[in-house]
């Protein structure tokens, strides 16, 4: 985990990535975002970078690729998982069999995302400041 690196977040609601880049713009977190719109894009890019990401924020439903879909693409490839970025669910809905799927897959959390703006600030918040704390094989 390269805790200096980029974020990734995967969302395909305009709306909701706009209200993430504001949070992280007040929160004034060094690292810079990158969006991705549907899974698919996101595996094309963690495929052709070498770039090591801080951490994933994915939303669940999207287009192309979900992200339970994108998380298993992810989990079963060597390369990708020897890389040690924290996979988070961040979405609107959620549902049991959603999350024991998740977690099936190893991923590091499954967050539902708040409505108001505050909660929304202090989920982020809360997330970051935990991955920057936590230590990982490949952060030596």
């Amino acid at each position: 985990m390269n805790k200096n690196g980029d974020i990734i977040i995967i969302e395909d609601d305009p709306d909701d990535r706009f209200m993430l880049e504001e949070v992280f713009i007040i929160l004034d977190f060094p690292n810079k975002r990158k969006y991705f719109d549907d899974g698919s894009a996101a595996l094309e890019y963690l495929e052709s970078t070498n770039d090591l990401p801080f951490l994933i924020l994915s939303d669940v439903n999207m287009p192309k690729l979900g992200g339970l879909e994108l998380r298993k693409k992810l989990y079963t490839d060597a390369r990708l998982n020897l890389r040690c970025i924290p996979y988070l669910f961040f979405s609107t809905s959620i549902d049991q069999s959603a999350v024991i799927e998740a977690y099936s897959m190893s991923a590091q959390g499954f967050f539902v995302k708040p409505v108001k703006f505050e909660e929304l600030r202090d989920t982020i918040k809360l997330i970051v400041d935990y991955w920057r704390k936590c230590a990982a094989p490949n952060n030596f």
